[in-house]
């Protein structure tokens, strides 16, 4: 199968998979009650709080604007039901990153030197993972962050590929860091995808310790420029254009200072002389830290909520939503009932897919481990892709060991990507690839179509449901 053809089954794929059904159901699903207000916040200027930057918020409110879209809904509630179709605007763009993302992941594999079958069976696994579809459908900033993060990748890899002339690779660097900054703006999560390709710089800076001074001036400027100041301006500026939307008091007010608030129109400080208010940076500064105090000091339980060391192995899904079909009455007291059914959304993975990346990354792992105990010191394999891969799901995993807040699985996507490109790398390896791809995909289509529905939330009965619930711990 050709490159061309190859891409365009992933396309065509893709786009059927995330835009079926869209816009189901019609009602505020999960955490739409606190997006769908932030998003709102930018229409009626009231200012409000998130723990997360502003960035993604920002992308669902301008792009909502092409369509006229005004702030009519209260978000109070799952389940509540939206007026009209105005929130498709908002739910558009999240579905859009998701479909984007097979395709991306398709060709990062082909810049990690994986076969064309290689590279397109991990964008079809990515395709194929419910989680990833089910985060991608509503207002939710994930798909934002992975879209941007893996983008980031890949123009560092073709930078790193040197394929094209100076100019050219030096475009793609600076677009590598311009999405790493995008990616930050959503959450700060974002932050491992430029420490990953920070570390391969140093390593590369290391590998070339004798060379001389000016090499190293030349490497240590490239990497402040294209590491630390591009991305940390574009993440100001989205800051700016925060504020700027942002003039008027509202329910965010509470986590500011007087002096911040002072800037708020109808503020209980707005009229205050003896105040002096900030200026743009200085309430980037307090924002900025605000958002990491509230980070930190998060005390709120969730009955779906799981720790990091679960994830792998997918033992805790988050239920997203519900509704229960309404039964006709029955013509006559002889006549059987209809089977009640209910439409459930589950936040829950593909496990065929979910759980044969696990494995597959914690043999990279363990090999890695193995071959540096072997020979007694950390060094650099000969093929440094399984080191890639195995350090882009442990920076992406890892720094929730040190969160003490409530965690979720959505929190494991990134690493998610970076283990079923791991699962794909041991497969693109073995001589009888092609008879493992076809076997994997056909199961894992047809995993993904048992579990469809709770993605979906399309309409199941009660037995049917229970049967999609393998573990005690997915009730």
């Amino acid at each position: 199968m050709s490159k061309k053809t190859s891409l365009i089954i992933l396309i065509l794929i893709s786009v059927g998979i995330h835009f079926a059904f869209f816009g189901q159901p019609n009602e505020t699903v999960f955490d739409e009650v606190h997006f769908g207000k932030f998003v709102s916040a930018y229409y009626t200027h009231q200012y409000s709080f998130d723990i997360h930057p502003p960035g993604g918020k920002l992308i669902i409110a301008g792009f909502a604007k092409l369509f006229n879209f005004s702030p009519e809904y209260s978000f109070a509630q799952i389940g509540q039901s939206f007026p009209d179709h105005k929130y498709l605007a908002l739910r558009f763009l999240p579905i859009l990153a998701g479909t984007l993302l097979p395709i991306i992941i398709y060709f990062l594999a082909l810049e990690l030197g994986f076969s064309t079958l290689g590279a397109f069976g991990a964008g079809m696994l990515i395709a194929l993972e419910n989680a990833l579809l089910t985060q991608s459908r509503y207002i939710l900033l994930d798909p934002f962050l992975l879209l941007f993060g893996f983008t980031g990748l890949l123009f560092y890899f073709k930078y790193r590929n040197k394929k094209s002339k100076l100019t050219a690779y030096s475009l793609q660097l600076l677009l590598a860091s311009i999405f790493f900054g995008l990616a930050i703006s959503i959450k700060w999560t974002g932050i491992a995808f430029l420490g990953l390709t920070g570390l391969i710089e140093l390593v590369q800076i290391i590998k070339y310790r004798t060379l001389t001074i000016r090499y190293w001036l030349f490497a240590i400027g490239k990497l402040a420029m294209f590491f630390v100041v591009v991305p940390l301006v574009l993440y100001f500026s989205i800051f700016v254009i925060h504020f700027s939307l942002l003039t008027k008091s509202g329910e965010g007010d509470a986590f500011m200072t007087p002096a911040f608030q002072n800037s708020l129109q109808g503020s209980s400080y707005a009229e205050d002389l003896t105040i002096k208010p900030l200026n743009t940076f200085q309430k980037f500064i307090e924002l900025n830290k605000e958002m990491y105090t509230a980070n930190a000091t998060l005390t709120a339980t969730h009955p779906y909520s799981s720790k990091w060391y679960t994830w792998p192995f997918m033992i805790r899904p988050i239920y997203y939503w519900n509704h229960l079909e309404a039964q006709p009455p029955s013509d006559s007291s002889s006549s059987p009932q209809a089977t009640p059914t209910e439409s459930k959304i589950y936040f829950i993975g593909n496990p065929v897919i979910w759980w044969a990346s696990t494995v597959s990354i914690m043999y990279l792992v363990l090999s890695i481990m193995a071959e540096w105990i072997s020979k007694k010191r950390l060094t650099l394999p000969h093929n440094t892709i399984p080191l890639i891969l195995a350090g882009g799901f442990l920076i992406n995993l890892l720094p929730f060991i040190g969160i003490g807040r409530v965690m979720f699985l959505y929190h494991y996507l990134a690493s998610l990507i970076f283990a079923i490109l791991a699962l794909a790398y041991l497969i693109d390896r073995q001589k009888n690839s092609r008879r493992i791809w076809i076997a994997l995909l056909v199961v894992g289509c047809l995993s993904f179509l048992y579990f469809v529905p709770l993605s979906y939330g399309l309409p199941l009965s009660a037995p049917a449901f229970q049967n999609h619930l393998w573990l005690t711990t997915w009730q």
